[in-house]
């Protein structure tokens, strides 16, 4: 995919069961670019910030547990099979990355050979958090991706936003979540 592609842009909803809080929208762009293995992905939360419990600045390191408070997420399956990759991204600039066997069975640390740096920035009607992926797998033309985030309000009630619900509780490893699809067997954006 060459780098000139543009990003492709989905919405995230609020689940069903937990409704939007103070956000009124959220966005994610996202671009891939298979020859270089790279996965660019900009979130836009368009909320008062005063209305967010969002956690203080921090030096970017891997962080366990970011799902707990206001975090943006991407899941990402490269190629066929089971496996998918998980990575947290906190806009205190903590993120996470795990690679997995099958929906959740064999969680395990994925090895970064250069590791992410979220960038976090205010915008008129909330944040923009932005990161570069080098992702740690085989060249391949296509990608299925799960985007999620965890918006903490101020009062510490979380709320799930994800591009797919499925029937129950939150739950962002669902396969049937995965439905975006960057790349070049990709015709539209979606499954």
């Amino acid at each position: 995919m060459p780098e000139s592609d543009p990003y492709t842009t989905v919405t995230l909803t609020p689940h069903p069961d937990a409704g939007p809080g103070p956000v009124k929208a959220l966005r994610v762009e996202a671009r891939w670019s298979g020859v270089a293995g790279r996965l660019s992905l900009v979130y836009r939360l368009a909320a008062d910030p005063a209305a967010l419990h969002l956690p203080g600045a921090a030096q970017p390191r891997r962080a366990d547990g970011l799902w707990r408070h206001t975090c943006f997420e991407a899941f990402v399956r490269p190629g066929g099979g089971p496996g998918y990759l998980e990575f947290n991204f906190s806009p205190s600039g903590e993120w996470a990355a795990y690679r997995f066997d099958a929906r959740r069975e064999g969680m395990r640390l994925l090895a970064m050979a250069r590791e992410p740096v979220p960038r976090t920035a205010g915008e008129p009607d909330g944040l923009r958090l932005s990161v570069d992926l080098q992702l740690p797998v085989a060249p391949v033309a296509t990608l299925q991706l799960g985007l999620a985030a965890v918006i903490e309000a101020a009062d510490g009630t979380p709320g799930y936003w994800a591009l797919r619900h499925g029937p129950g509780t939150p739950d962002f490893h669902d396969p049937e979540s995965f439905t975006l699809r960057l790349g070049r067997d990709a015709t539209d954006g979606r499954a």
